[in-house]
């Protein structure tokens, strides 16, 4: 298979959402649906502190890389321009799962950690059926080189711990391992950051 990376488009976004639902099954975003994943990424791609790019193949997203200049900005610009269509097409995952909706919108919209950068990779994720091509490192070079386009002299990244292969993804494209969080009670995650 050979996939060209492109910046994202506004159609992307349906694609994006279901390279997310297949490959990052786990934790809120994807229990709130398709609707909202679409909805996600299209905000992403239309927000001028959003950045994301598309792995192609025939026609078909088969990856992704979402990113922010300003994690905080970018829930901030989600909330105002998609917050009533998001939280209505999500609703009812909403009222399964209260907490940790509010543990992610804390998350998004506070001041963080003063050492931690304000631009972040949101998210990063490879079909099955284009794994092992490198297209994940390509997709990270390129979101990187966008973020230092707009000015972006460091970011961060949270994934998993124990996910072995991201964090050596990250570390492969200059991302260093800076501290343990829990975005979700009871969940750990490693940060990890490049400067």
């Amino acid at each position: 298979m050979s996939a060209r990376v492109r910046p994202a488009v506004e159609t992307d976004a349906a694609g994006i959402a279901a390279v997310h639902a297949e490959r990052i099954n786990e934790g809120l975003l994807v229990r709130l649906g398709p609707r909202f994943l679409a909805r996600l990424y299209r905000r992403i791609v239309r927000s001028p502190v959003g950045a994301a790019f598309v792995a192609e193949a025939d026609d078909t997203v088969v990856g992704f890389v979402a990113a922010a200049t300003s994690t905080k900005a970018f829930y901030r610009d989600f909330l105002v321009h998609d917050g009533v269509p998001a939280v209505l097409a999500a609703f009812p995952a909403i009222v399964r799962a209260p907490r940790p909706v509010w543990e992610t919108l804390r998350y998004g919209t506070a001041d963080g950690d003063v050492d931690l950068p304000r631009a972040e990779i949101l998210s990063i994720a490879v079909s099955r059926e284009a794994t092992g091509q490198g297209l994940g490192s390509g997709l990270l070079a390129e979101a990187l080189g966008e973020l230092g386009r707009r000015g972006v002299e460091s970011a961060r990244v949270v994934t998993a711990v124990g996910n072995a292969p991201a964090i050596a993804m990250y570390e492969r494209g200059g991302f260093r391992r800076h501290a343990r969080t829990e975005v979700h009670r009871g969940v750990a995650q490693e940060v990890l950051v490049w400067r």
